[in-house]
C-alpha cells in the first residue's frame, strides 16, 4: 500500500520530525527535486524523513558551507562537481551531503 506524499504533507511532516533541518520554502525546493527524480526515473520512493535529513543538508549562503566543507570549494561549481546542489530561497541552497 503507498500513500501519495503532497508538499504539503511532506512539509508538514519534515518539520514536525526535524524542525531544524530545512527552512520552510527551501523544503518546496527539496519536494519538488525528489518528485521531479520520480517521475524522471520511473521509480516511486519511499518517504523517509530522516533518511531525507540524513542524504540533504542545507545550508545558508556559502560562506556556511565553506565552514563544513572546507574553503577548497571557491565558487558553486565546485561543489556541482562533486555532488547534487538545489538552489534555494536568497542565498541559501541544498547539497545531497558527501
Amino acid at each position: 500500500m503507498k500513500q501519495t506524499v503532497t508538499e504539503s504533507i511532506f512539509r508538514d511532516t519534515m518539520r514536525r520530525l526535524r524542525p531544524d533541518n530545512f527552512t520552510w520554502g527551501n523544503l518546496s525546493h527539496l519536494y519538488h527535486y525528489l518528485i521531479d527524480g520520480e517521475a524522471g526515473g520511473n521509480y516511486e520512493m519511499e518517504f523517509d524523513p530522516i533518511g531525507i535529513c540524513c542524504d540533504f543538508d542545507e545550508y545558508q549562503n556559502f560562506k556556511e558551507f565553506q565552514e563544513a566543507y572546507g574553503k577548497e570549494y571557491q565558487i558553486h561549481e565546485d561543489i556541482e562537481d562533486m555532488t547534487t546542489v538545489i538552489y534555494g530561497d536568497g542565498d541559501s541552497f541544498i547539497i545531497q551531503a558527501f
